[in-house]
């Protein structure tokens, strides 16, 4: 069953009205028919089941069939800061974190990130970023899209988590042991909010593993081997699913 997007304002007691980008792709690209079903989310965790009633200019007509709250969504809130990684890597970290269950990504520039992006590229990226959330969102059936936040320092991201329940920063010199990481993981519980540092291909530089040290953001070690960074935020979230997932 295809799955769309709207906004609250665009749903009433019987029908939904779905405007935008995806009325071209119901016509023209899906040939969806009259009668067909669908389902829509609008963002505030109700997922509609519905069947097409009528197409029109700018818009299609569901009529709602049945309605039920999300079961899609993870029980924390989680939020995947990604320092900022070469080509285009971004993509496929974003679109593999939505499909886990994350709650908003953040890219961040680290003192070791190589990519520098300046006003006009940011916003170029981050509508391209935020698409690909709202298309993996779609596939995996997702009851609302991430937020794809503006660029951050370091230090502002680390000020942005100050009120976090849990805040983790894997790190690749960390002496600690896998018990020590799983101890951590095991206490996130639903309802909190959790952040996940990742480093870019340098990893981070030892005074910003310091600076979040002292910001209680916990180092852990993700294990033997040394991950990619479109790996580390990926396998973290992985267990944290595994964990989390009723």
């Amino acid at each position: 069953m295809y799955h769309f997007f709207v906004n609250p304002t665009q749903v009433d007691d019987k029908f939904i009205t779905i405007t935008g980008s995806d009325v071209n792709h119901i016509k023209n690209v899906l040939r969806m028919r009259i009668g067909e079903e669908i389902s829509v989310s609008d963002g505030s965790d109700n997922d509609y089941y519905c069947k097409v009633a009528e197409f029109a200019g700018d818009h299609v007509l569901a009529e709602i069939l049945d309605v039920e709250k999300s079961s899609a969504r993870l029980g924390a809130e989680i939020y995947l800061f990604q320092g900022l990684p070469k080509s285009d890597k971004m993509e496929l970290i974003i679109q593999k974190a939505v499909e886990l269950g994350v709650h908003a990504v953040v890219p961040v520039e680290t003192k070791r990130c190589v990519v520098k992006l300046d006003s006009k590229k940011e916003e170029a990226k981050l509508k391209r970023w935020q698409a690909i959330a709202e298309s993996a969102a779609k596939q995996s059936g997702r009851g609302e899209i991430p937020q794809i936040h503006s660029v951050m320092n370091f230090n502002k991201a680390i000020e942005f988590v100050k009120d976090f329940d849990v805040k983790l920063i894997p790190y690749e010199c960390e002496q600690g042991s896998m018990e020590h990481t799983r101890e951590l993981i095991r206490k996130v519980k639903p309802g909190m909010k959790v952040a996940i540092f990742i480093g870019p291909e340098g990893g981070f530089e030892e005074s910003e593993v310091k600076l979040s040290t002292d910001n209680k953001v916990c180092p852990i070690t993700l294990g033997r081997r040394i991950l990619r960074t479109e790996t580390a935020g990926l396998m973290i979230l992985s267990v944290l699913v595994y964990e989390l997932e009723e």
